[in-house]
C-alpha cells in the first residue's frame, strides 16, 4: 500500500467512525454524550486534515457513504460505548497501516498522533491496554 492508498483508506474509516460514533451519541448522556461529541469533533478534524493531504497530492478525497452498516445494533449506552470502542480499535489500525506507508515526515508525525490518540481513546472507552503495532515487547 502506497502513502496515497494509505491517506484514503484512513479517511474512509474516519468518515465510518463519524457515523458510527453519532449513532452511538443517541444512545448517551451526561459525561458519556459530551466525550462522545469531542470524539466526533477530533474525528472530523483527522477527516478534514487528510482531505487536505490528498488534495495537496492532487487527488480527489474519497466521500462518505450515504449510510455504514454497524457491526451492531445500538440500543443502550452500554450498546452505544461498545460501538465507539470498536471504531476506536478499528480506526488505530487504519492509522498503523499509514504510518508504515507515510513517505513524508509530516504524515507519517499525523498517523502516529492518530495511532497514539485512538490507543489513548480506546482506554476512555473500556479497552484494555495493548501494544502499538511495531512496538517491542
Amino acid at each position: 500500500m502506497n502513502q496515497l492508498d494509505a491517506l484514503q483508506a484512513a479517511l474512509a474509516g474516519e468518515h465510518a467512525a463519524m457515523y458510527g460514533i453519532g449513532v452511538a451519541g443517541g444512545k448517551l448522556n451526561g459525561a458519556r454524550f459530551r466525550a462522545a461529541t469531542d470524539l466526533f469533533g477530533a474525528h472530523r478534524d483527522n477527516r478534514d486534515h487528510l482531505s487536505a493531504l490528498i488534495v495537496a497530492a492532487g487527488q480527489t478525497p474519497v466521500a462518505a457513504q450515504p449510510t455504514y452498516q454497524l457491526p451492531q445494533a445500538v440500543t443502550n449506552a452500554a450498546t452505544a460505548t461498545a460501538l465507539v470502542l470498536l471504531i476506536e480499535r478499528r480506526i488505530a489500525a487504519v492509522y498503523g497501516d499509514l504510518v508504515e506507508a507515510a513517505e513524508q515526515p509530516a504524515v507519517r508525525t499525523f498517523a502516529i498522533d492518530a495511532l497514539v490518540t485512538a490507543a489513548t481513546d480506546q482506554l476512555g472507552w473500556g479497552g484494555a491496554p495493548a501494544a502499538l503495532p511495531g512496538a517491542v515487547s
